[in-house]
């Protein structure tokens, strides 16, 4: 599905803060405060990662994939891909905790949380009207939400030719 809107990471501007994994986890806090969040318990839970190979670092969340094997693995029927915007959800409501999910996601995406026993994925701060924490606040932009043509678009206008963009 081309008109996915999803969260796209360009690597070479990442880096490497994790100001996005902060962002996450107070927007999934109760108190939706930074100071809230340090004293939760149990604390709150980023549903972003940022992975590091060498020099290189990348976002790391749900890629809203057009077909995910987290939702042919969820027997509970817990994950489901909604028809109209292609996004990938899960219920938590539903899920039993067996963590099938968690094994099949070929990109380490959707995580056990071990305080639930529920499987954690992004949400893409489905709620939250300024769109994904992560995205508002990257300082240094490398997080883009919208659709692969906006993606590609933003990227032209960097000018940079040499960045490889990645859903994240």
């Amino acid at each position: 599905m081309n008109d996915t809107k999803k969260i796209f990471a360009i690597s070479g501007l990442c880096t490497g803060c994790r100001t996005c994994e902060v962002a996450c986890a107070v927007a999934h806090s109760k108190s939706n405060t930074i100071w809230g969040a340090i004293t939760e318990l149990p604390a709150p839970r980023y549903r972003i990662e940022i992975q590091t190979v060498g020099e290189v670092k990348l976002p790391l969340n749900c890629r809203q994939c057009d077909e995910p094997d987290c939702l042919f693995a969820c027997k509970a029927g817990a994950v489901s891909k909604d028809p109209e915007d292609g996004q990938v959800k899960l219920n938590l409501d539903k899920c039993v905790g067996c963590w099938m999910c968690v094994m099949v996601c070929p990109f380490g995406a959707v995580t056990p949380d071990e305080g639930s026993s529920k499987a954690l994925k992004c949400d893409l701060c489905e709620g939250r009207s300024e769109g994904p924490a992560c995205v508002s606040s990257c300082p240094t932009h490398a997080l883009i939400y919208g659709t692969i043509d906006n993606a590609r678009a933003y990227l032209k206008n960097l000018g940079n030719k040499g960045i490889v963009i990645k859903s994240a």
